[in-house]
């Protein structure tokens, strides 16, 4: 394939570059005006970019795509499929909705046999280590993960069963055992104290979007990280933090040289908008206070958090509306609205230069996770995967149109500045818009470090 006439970004330079990249087989071999000229009669592939912008394909390095298991909620086709929309050609999927969950060799092998043939983009997994973990053969079960895993995913409140929260004492024991595997250590970061009796008297109070709020506020966000860091400064592990919606954690967090995500919901809407829009909104950790949201975007900027991830977890209808705050789901369909909001309200809007933009959607996270060998930034050599944006066009959200199982966005009806108009995995167009996916289940592959 040759991809001609775009503009393109490359890494560390601060303006487009007029350039055309030509593809052997599923890798780069050259960038530049001119490149591949002499292909354009040996049968390659042409894409014409003329007016086009042209990105490395975006990773979404936090993604729940609930197979197997959930997969009435999500599963490994819809989710990738909708990423491919959205200019993401890489994701990362959380080992804790999966059933059974990926804590051990055994579990990985299911997961791996329940997604063959389902993935439209190429796929990254965590590993995962619970408080059941610690009944069943830890740390072996954490050994017997490590050469398929990008990370280990921990929780120190955890709402689900087959996935149980960790004490202190047992997260340092994690922290321990993941530096000598030479694993990064993600945590969910709130409080379980405060969170218990919070959530106790919170229930009390009301049924409201603001009382949910209430029963996991900033401190439960800040008193688990500082406890996080602690541990993690001791063993001198490597951590990171996960979804942080509030501002003061990134400051806590540079301090010690360790590594957070935010999410686009946490950089767009508080816990007002929470209020007014009801269950739509409901993520967890739960949106903050409004004084977040602009500090969330000048870290980002900074360099203080590292990138951004969807969190992608959605449900149905019926899940998102139970009559409760308290019951209805905790999630969104994210990973198809990711990359286009950070485009249109990051770079576009001028929170972001160009290299910044690059690094928090594709570079940080696949060289956090062991991936930029192949992955992250235009070059010779890498994985041809690249994401064609017009700059010109606009995009409305539309839930229903999505192509996840989920249709419930907080951003139904917005219109973000630029389109996603290509994506191409490892030398293949697998989506344009218009046509949608143009590749079957199973292109996708399984990532390793």
């Amino acid at each position: 394939m040759i991809v001609k006439n775009g503009r393109v970004a490359l890494p560390g330079e601060a303006d487009f570059r007029n350039a055309d990249i030509l593809m052997e087989g599923e890798t780069i071999a050259a960038v530049g005006k001119g490149a591949g000229d002499h292909g354009e009669s040996g049968g390659h592939e042409i894409v014409d970019a003329e007016g086009l912008l042209v990105f490395p394909g975006g990773i979404d390095p936090h993604v729940h795509f609930d197979d197997p298991g959930y997969t009435d909620r999500e599963d490994f086709y819809r989710g990738s499929s909708a990423a491919a929309s959205g200019g993401i050609t890489t994701v990362i999927d959380m080992p804790d909705t999966s059933v059974p969950p990926v804590t051990n060799r055994e579990n990985l092998k299911r997961k791996l046999e329940a997604i063959e043939g389902k993935a439209v983009v190429d796929f990254g997994l965590y590993g995962g280590v619970s408080e059941q973990s610690f009944e069943r053969d830890f740390p072996r079960n954490m050994e017997g993960l490590a050469d398929a895993v990008l990370g280990y995913k921990t929780y120190f409140t955890s709402g689900m069963e087959t996935f149980g929260r960790l004490d202190h004492f047992r997260f340092r024991q994690v922290l321990n055992r993941a530096k000598d595997l030479a694993l990064p250590v993600l945590l969910h970061a709130e409080d379980y104290g405060y969170v218990s009796g919070a959530t106790e008297a919170a229930m009390s109070e009301g049924n409201e979007p603001i009382h949910y709020y209430q029963s996991r506020p900033e401190t439960a966000e800040m008193l688990a990280a500082l406890s996080a860091v602690q541990l993690a400064a001791e063993a001198g592990a490597d951590l990171h933090i996960v979804h942080i919606g509030t501002a003061g954690v990134c400051d806590l967090l540079a301090e010690e040289g360790i590594t957070g995500e935010t999410g686009p919901h946490y950089l767009e809407f508080d816990v007002t908008d929470f209020q007014r829009e009801g269950a739509t909104l409901k993520c967890t950790p739960p949106l903050k206070g409004p004084a977040n949201r602009e500090k969330l975007w000048k870290h980002l900027a900074d360099g203080k958090l590292s990138f951004v991830a969807s969190d992608h977890a959605p449900c149905s209808v019926e899940e998102k509306n139970t009559g409760s705050i308290w019951t209805d789901y905790a999630g969104i369909p994210g990973c198809p609205t990711l990359l286009p909001y950070m485009f249109s309200e990051g770079y576009m809007k001028g929170r972001l230069s160009l290299p910044r933009f690059l690094q928090i959607i594709s570079e940080n996270a696949a060289r956090r996770y062991g991936i930029y060998g192949r992955k992250g930034s235009i070059e010779k050599g890498k994985d041809g995967d690249l994401l064609l944006v017009d700059p010109e066009q606009n995009w409305t959200v539309y839930g229903k149109q999505l192509l996840s199982k989920g249709s419930v966005t907080p951003f139904e009806g917005r219109s973000f500045t630029g389109r996603v108009v290509k994506t191409i995995l490892r030398g293949r167009l697998v989506y344009t818009a218009g046509q949608g996916v143009l590749v079957e289940g199973g292109y996708g592959i399984h990532i390793k470090r």
